[in-house]
């Protein structure tokens, strides 16, 4: 296999840069789709290798943002690893502690927020991690997880208001 567009040593340092800037970015989002962190890190690898492999077409589409396109790939490991034989037939039934006892610990005063965004439905988690802790855009966001905007945008509302409770203000919180 023909690699034209980026001499090896050129992407050697494009990886490995792309490790060190994006690793923790990429590993939660991994661990939003998956909630295991030893599945997250397997996903982790594989967001990597792909990426790896598609550098080429990284190159030749000439993409401005390397984390949302990372992030894109994050989601789709994430997704294919929940789709293999191994996982719908592994029990995923887990203590809460267990499964955030890989994950990095959040301020204090959003530890239980982090909880309760944890325990939300996937469709409303993954927005809000994309969102307001990796700091993507709506557009960003959508992108990643192949929806509209307005999807994207719609589904923080929803997620706000199933969050309410928890927000600081509680029912005075007007989002």
């Amino acid at each position: 296999m023909e690699r034209a567009a980026v001499p090896g040593t050129a992407r050697e340092e494009r990886l490995r840069r792309w490790i060190e800037d994006y690793a923790g970015a990429v590993w939660k989002t991994c661990f939003a789709c998956l909630q295991d962190a030893a599945l997250s890190e397997d996903a982790m690898q594989e967001t990597f290798f792909k990426a790896w492999r598609a550098m080429d077409s990284f190159e030749k589409k000439n993409i401005q943002n390397e984390k949302a396109w990372l992030l894109h790939i994050a989601v789709n490991a994430a997704r294919d690893c929940r789709r293999s034989a191994w996982f719908r037939h592994e029990e995923r039934r887990r203590d809460p502690e267990e499964i955030m006892r890989g994950c990095a610990a959040p301020q204090r005063e959003e530890s239980g927020l982090y909880d309760q965004i944890m325990c939300l439905p996937q469709k409303f988690s993954r927005p809000l991690i994309l969102y307001y802790y990796q700091g993507m855009t709506l557009e960003e966001t959508a992108s990643i997880l192949r929806i509209t905007k307005s999807s994207v945008h719609r589904r923080l509302q929803k997620a706000k208001e199933m969050l309410k409770p928890y927000l600081p203000g509680g029912d005075e919180y007007d989002g």
